[in-house]
């Protein structure tokens, strides 16, 4: 379990390296400009619908479901195809009326910019298929706990990005983001070769033509399942809709406060995001199949040891990044931004709203953890409940302390909402089965080294205020 999250640990931190490199070359090379907005616009609808259709609802739902089916190949491909049939339909229905989705994503764009945005809002959009393909074949390698293709493939797509950048360079803007978009959907097709490469070379090509060879002779066994899966994927999309949505409403509600707030938090978010990435993600993308199959055998008592153990791990490096993280708040965002038109107070704001999601990192790590029983026993809707819950009490927090605090009352708003759908998700998850993980010698371990830590920090922090 531990060498699959490392993996996908050092898969993350790989691709944001990629990603910060690949960021710097498109500042170097379109700047802050309408060209740039417009690539970002054009790239950001089928991302949208990947984070909630793709890899979000349809890997929690399949990976419980293909665990549980007796006709695992046939289900899998019945699945496979009507979904991919759905999406190539979205993916057509973009490409021949562009303009409508450019407008419905970018509002505020007047009639030239949309006709300017809609030709690379139809080749990006040819990202969605595509990586729908590569979620499908990650799911089966998961399910087969190889996780190393799909760590370091999303790094695919930066690479993709950065050669397009390096060949446009010294091009007019529009050809520039012409070699983006085009880019996207080579680093989709690379994502897609690496996978299909993977599944050659675990033998599992086997399975998926034999999906293929007995879809009709066997489609009246998989019913059940698939209407198991059909119940259990419109929860779960709605249950990941709310991130986007909590995330919209941050920036909606940023655009009415001074001017340079939108930033604060998304630079701020940006290394939130990190730990949460590194550490609770790759950990939850790494124990999910191993414990829908453990609950799949009825093995409760194995699912529960490992999720234990994942528990403890989180636990340490969370708390650590947590009192690093804000400690040091302000000689991070120094380090990272303070330069050129970044000056003093913006480092002053955007640390203090760093603060207030760093306070809420351990919950939401956690959430991510154990959601993954709610999925693996096929709870979806449970969980989308628990996810509308948090994205109302976010709201009410955020309209509350959007005055009196400003920019850092939305970061607060979104902390309280995370601790709100830990609560609830650990009263699915059972009280009794919580408390019996808590009760370890660990607790101890983990409030002492706390304490040192805090200390080693602070002594850090005073060193580095008056040497550097």
């Amino acid at each position: 379990m531990f060498k699959a999250i490392f993996t996908n640990s050092f898969g993350i931190l790989f691709s944001r390296i990629l990603g910060f490199v690949r960021d710097l070359l498109t500042a170097s090379v379109l700047g802050a400009s309408l060209y740039s907005d417009i690539f970002f616009i054009a790239f950001k609808l089928p991302n949208l619908f990947r984070r909630i259709f793709a890899e979000g609802a349809f890997t929690q739902v399949f990976i419980p479901a293909f665990a549980r089916s007796r006709h695992k190949a046939v289900f899998a491909i019945h699945t496979f195809l009507l979904f991919l049939s759905l999406i190539l339909l979205i993916s057509l229905l973009v490409n021949l009326t562009p303009q409508l989705f450019t407008k419905a994503i970018a509002s505020g764009f007047d009639r030239e910019t949309i006709n300017i945005a809609a030709p690379y809002v139809s080749i990006n959009f040819w990202y969605l298929p595509l990586i729908f393909c590569v979620t499908f074949l990650a799911s089966i390698l998961q399910y087969k706990h190889h996780f190393a293709t799909t760590a370091f493939a999303t790094a695919l797509l930066n690479l993709s990005l950065i050669v397009a950048l390096l060949l446009a360079k010294g091009k007019n803007s529009e050809t520039i983001v012409y070699y983006l978009s085009f880019g996207v959907v080579i680093g989709g097709f690379l994502q897609l070769v690496a996978h299909f490469i993977a599944i050659w070379r675990m033998g599992l090509l086997k399975l998926l033509f034999g999906g293929f060879k007995y879809l009709r002779k066997k489609s009246q066994s998989i019913q059940e399942d698939t209407k198991r899966f059909r119940n259990n994927f419109f929860p779960a999309i709605w249950g990941n809709s709310t991130a986007q949505i909590s995330a919209f409403l941050d920036t909606f509600l940023a655009s009415f406060l001074v001017t340079g707030s939108i930033s604060y938090l998304y630079y701020a978010n940006r290394i939130f995001q990190l730990p949460l990435a590194l550490f609770a993600i790759a950990t939850s993308v790494a124990l999910f199949p191993r414990v829908a199959r453990y609950l799949k055998n009825d093995d409760e008592t194995k699912a529960l040891q490992n999720l234990g153990r994942a528990f403890w791990f989180l636990s340490f490096l969370l708390t650590a990044s947590t009192l690093g993280g804000i400690i040091l708040s302000r000689e991070i965002i120094t380090l990272l931004f303070e330069r050129g038109a970044f000056d003093t107070a913006d480092t002053t704001h955007t640390s203090l709203v760093l603060i207030m999601y760093l306070a809420g990192l351990l919950p939401f790590g956690l959430q991510k953890l154990f959601v993954l029983w709610l999925y693996a026993k096929e709870m979806q809707l449970r969980a989308a409940k628990i996810a509308t819950i948090s994205l109302l009490v976010y709201t009410l927090f955020a309209l509350a302390f959007i005055k009196p605090f400003g920019v850092a009352g939305l970061a607060l708003a979104s902390t309280i909402g995370g601790y709100v759908s830990l609560f609830f998700t650990l009263r699915v998850f059972g009280w009794q089965n919580f408390f019996a993980i808590l009760r370890s010698r660990n607790l101890l371990y983990l409030i002492a080294g706390s304490l040192i830590f805090t200390a080693l920090m602070i002594i850090l922090k005073d060193f580095i205020d008056v040497y550097l």
